[in-house]
């Protein structure tokens, strides 16, 4: 029989996020790496810049990202897994290509990603198995052999994701005045994107009326809300809502806007509000500006009590759960079986992303899929 623990043929895993600058100085190129090939002036990118100078020109992503890798490494040791961990970014240093370099130097030959997006859609996960890919690529135009990379599945539904959540929920309507508690409305946040890419998130089987994206927030979302009423005796009334659109305003995006619906609450009485951004792993730019900046600024013009909701961040529980998708999956690549923790309707994700899976505006190459070019 197979050992569950073992994390054969996987020799390291690398964890692969978004990246953000570390002072002013490094706002406008980080930018420029976010925006290439749209053709944005450097002026506009400086007027989008002010987020970051708000706090100092840094963002917290990478120090998240940091703390994320202690409780990994953490946890693999507590549970004697002999593993490395290494940290490549998409748009900033330490960057995927100089990563994967460094680990192919080193002798690793099939490495397990997890990537800080737990959700379906292509800025979310095919972009990244785009990076992958060009990546590899240029390992490979080195001379370098390029290494195999496998992406753990989503795990927007794994308890060790979800958990954390309904804590912190629970946390923040506690924080809440107790006049007002009851009735607090629950704001599930997530990033708004083009409504023709949520169309087009998941499978190619998911598509439309907001694919996989949708289904897969509006899952947790219930989940979360049902776990706060079990634990409170008491049902919230909640809705999903967005932040931080960035497109043409001709273009459609998903919406409400968590400012339109805060708005929409106080007009309806509403006592109390609790802002919940179970789309983002950590208090990322757009947590700390779009929900504690704005979304806070605009509750207390309009004498709305709110509260936000901690992210998973690096939780020992998310760390455990990464350790379970990464021996699962070995498992499974072994030919043998692991249980698959899912909460919720839709159960596990698949593995391998299918063709057709989170297309974007135009085919590229994309690494740990099934038409992947490095097999």
């Amino acid at each position: 029989m197979s050992d569950v623990r073992d994390p054969a043929p996987y020799d390291a895993l690398l964890l692969l996020s978004f990246g953000g600058p570390e002072g002013p100085d490094d706002v406008v190129p980080f930018l420029e790496n976010v925006t290439a090939g749209r053709g944005i002036p450097k002026e506009r990118l400086r007027e989008v810049g002010q987020h970051y100078y708000l706090f100092g020109g840094v963002s917290p992503i990478n120090d998240q990202n940091r703390a994320l890798l202690d409780a990994l490494r953490q946890d693999f040791a507590e549970h004697g897994l002999d593993l490395p961990v290494h940290w490549g970014n998409r748009n900033w240093a330490p960057y995927l290509t100089d990563t994967l370099r460094d680990m192919a130097k080193e002798g690793h030959r099939r490495i397990a990603v997890l990537v800080t997006s737990a959700y379906a859609s292509y800025s979310g996960c095919r972009q990244y198995r785009e990076n992958l890919a060009d990546a590899l690529g240029a390992l490979a135009a080195e001379g370098l052999r390029p290494p195999r990379v496998d992406v753990l599945r989503r795990y927007f539904n794994h308890p060790g994701f979800v958990r954390p959540m309904v804590d912190g929920v629970l946390k923040a309507l506690a924080d809440l005045p107790e006049e007002v508690r009851s009735g607090a409305h629950l704001a599930f946040t997530t990033h708004s994107i083009p409504v023709s890419a949520a169309d087009a998130s998941g499978p190619a089987e998911e598509h439309g009326d907001g694919g996989a994206y949708l289904r897969q927030h509006l899952d947790v979302a219930r989940q979360i809300a049902g776990a706060v009423t079990e634990e409170t005796g008491v049902e919230h009334p909640w809705r999903l809502v967005y932040q931080s659109r960035s497109g043409a305003p001709h273009i459609p995006w998903l919406e409400p806007d968590i400012c339109d619906h805060l708005e929409e609450l106080h007009g309806s009485g509403a006592p109390a509000a609790v802002m919940i951004p179970i789309g983002f792993v950590s208090d990322h730019m757009e947590v700390l500006y779009d929900l504690d900046t704005e979304a806070t600024a605009k509750a207390a013009e309009l004498g709305l009590p709110v509260r936000r909701s901690a992210t998973v961040g690096a939780d020992p529980r998310f760390a455990a759960a990464v350790r379970e998708l990464l021996l699962e999956r070995a498992a499974t690549e072994r030919g043998a079986t692991a249980p698959r923790c899912a909460l919720g309707a839709l159960g596990p994700s698949h593995d391998v992303c299918p063709v057709g899976c989170c297309p974007g505006r135009v085919p590229r190459p994309a690494a740990a899929s099934a038409d992947s070019p490095f097999a």
